[in-house]
């Protein structure tokens, strides 16, 4: 098990700068996602973890040893691609112990490490069978297993769900965290599924073109949004914000939603926007305001309620089984012990 230590990491494709000055820590034994939107860098990140790219400057340690023009073998990772990347007339085991065999490891050696790896994955049915003979999730556990046998001290997943249906996702979400359960391994997993970083993560890294906007645990960056970046690409449906001006008091909220903030959180006369997460609106008989049902999404085991207060579009989250419908007038508070304030200007949180 090794720690991953990155100081003033940047990377240039060209004159692009993809990865800006980064500094980052992962310590041993945590699961770490890198979460972020499509060209935020965080599959750059990791590949530079992995040697696949060079730097333009900073320092990569791994294990304590400065790995930063290492080559690939000589790091002690083992990585897993959004492809499955085997060999299509090699047998499962033999796809899981190619590295193994190329690098001279005795034949029982091997055989140890690829029952070991086939037992944890429960592939022990399938070592004869070839890619070809396997599901997608099978296929997918195989080359998970492949990166297993090499005992590194870091495993990297670079977005290994991500070609799999939403039940196959599901299923090997859970696997994968019960493996980090078991192993106790370092594993930094690149994702731009928020659902996959908030159940897998010890702590989740937000990225947001090549820079580190937030990194905490998952109820840290969902509760607690460090800017309004990570407020709106956290949460699903999305938070709701809503703009409001501070009153000469200092703390009246001029807008759709007239509150009165905790002294000191915001100054007279600046610009704010609130951050209400759908399950922190609550309707009630009795809430202070009044809204008119827009849209109502079923969801199964609860509705997502969206509704209309003046120009401001609210969604609320609905569990009571109660029954709504367009056009209905509703009732409903908000739980301001959540409430996220953040800076218009700045986007940053305030307090």
């Amino acid at each position: 098990m090794s720690g991953v230590n990155i100081q003033g990491l940047s990377i240039r494709f060209g004159h692009n700068e993809v990865i800006k000055g980064l500094d980052l820590q992962v310590h041993e034994g945590e699961f770490l996602v890198l979460l972020g939107p499509s060209g935020c860098g965080k599959s750059t990140l990791l590949h530079s973890i992995a040697g696949l790219i060079d730097v333009s400057g900073g320092h990569i340690h791994i294990g304590g040893q400065d790995m930063t023009d290492a080559e690939p073998s000589e790091r002690g990772i083992g990585m897993v691609f959004q492809s499955y990347a085997l060999y299509p007339t090699m047998t499962v085991e033999k796809n899981m112990s190619f590295g193994l065999r190329v690098a001279g490891t005795p034949k029982a050696e091997i055989a140890r490490r690829v029952d070991k790896a086939a037992q944890m994955l429960q592939l022990t049915a399938l070592l004869d069978r070839k890619p070809a003979q396997l599901s997608g999730g099978q296929r997918q556990r195989v080359a998970i297993g492949r990166a297993l046998v090499r005992e590194a001290g870091v495993f990297l997943f670079d977005e290994p769900l991500s070609n799999l249906d939403a039940k196959l996702r599901a299923e090997l979400r859970r696997e994968l965290k019960l493996l980090h359960q078991t192993l106790g391994s370092t594993m930094v997993y690149v994702t731009h599924d928020q659902v996959e970083a908030m159940t897998l993560a010890s702590r989740i890294v937000v990225m947001k073109s090549g820079v580190i906007q937030q990194i905490g645990t998952p109820a840290e960056v969902y509760e607690q949004p460090a800017n309004l970046f990570v407020a709106g690409f956290l949460g699903a449906p999305a938070i709701n914000l809503v703009p409001a001006r501070v009153g000469t008091d200092g703390r009246t909220l001029e807008g759709a939603l007239p509150l009165t903030l905790a002294p000191g959180r915001a100054s007279a006369g600046q610009g704010v926007v609130l951050g209400i997460r759908p399950e922190h609106l609550r309707l009630q008989a009795d809430g202070r305001w009044r809204a008119r049902v827009q849209l109502v999404e079923p969801m199964g085991n609860h509705q997502v309620v969206w509704m209309q207060l003046g120009a401001q579009a609210l969604s609320a989250l609905v569990h009571d089984g109660r029954r709504v419908t367009a056009g209905d007038t509703l009732a409903f508070d908000i739980d301001e012990s959540m409430l996220s304030i953040f800076d218009a200007g700045t986007e940053r949180r305030l307090g």
